[in-house]
């Protein structure tokens, strides 16, 4: 009973260490409805992506924008200028457990009553790749940012092509659930 609920809880650290954490801020009172198309600019000073990642980032910020009713354009004349920044960092993650089922002393390798129980620590260190993005969006006419979010765990290089995908595509779903905020009421 007690191995299965170290499982248990186990399970759980892993699956809550490894949920997406998103963050987003917006200018009050700007009225988000009077944006219908976005042009991609480029942060000066940021990382950059490869060419594949950086397409998929794009390919999956493009299909939500799109479902948000924006349209890309290539023009001077977008209402919104849209940019992000990439941080892929690096974590050391440490996992250990205890072979003492709770049997207790004298039950373990021995004879009984001897009271040598047996209990053994294990344990093993991991790195974690953490991809944080973040993604600005600004009024074009005024050159002010308007909404800016950040979506943790969004990207890792280690992970296999088509779970990269799901990965970011997950991420970026999240991370405009809430894109544009409600219009202030007047």
């Amino acid at each position: 009973m007690k191995a299965i609920r170290i499982c248990l809880l186990l399970s759980l650290f892993a699956i809550c260490g490894y949920t997406q954490d998103v963050r987003y801020n917006f200018a009050a009172g700007h009225d988000f409805s009077q944006y219908k198309t976005y042009k991609w600019v480029q942060i000066s000073k940021a990382e950059k992506l490869n060419q594949l990642a950086d397409q998929q980032l794009r390919t999956a910020v493009e299909a939500e924008l799109a479902k948000k009713g924006l349209a890309k354009t290539d023009g001077d004349a977008a209402d919104l200028l849209v940019g992000y920044q990439p941080s892929v960092t690096q974590e050391k993650e440490f996992s250990s457990y205890n072979t003492d089922w709770g049997y207790g002393a004298g039950w373990g390798r021995g004879w009984y009553g001897g009271g040598m129980g047996s209990s053994m620590s294990s344990g093993e260190t991991s790195t974690i790749h953490i991809g944080h993005i973040d993604l600005d969006m600004y009024d074009s006419a005024e050159k002010k940012l308007v909404w800016r979010g950040t979506v943790s765990k969004a990207l890792d290089t280690k992970a296999k092509p088509d779970k990269q995908t799901k990965n970011l595509n997950k991420a970026i779903q999240k991370l405009l659930k809430n894109f544009p905020p409600p219009t202030p009421k007047k």
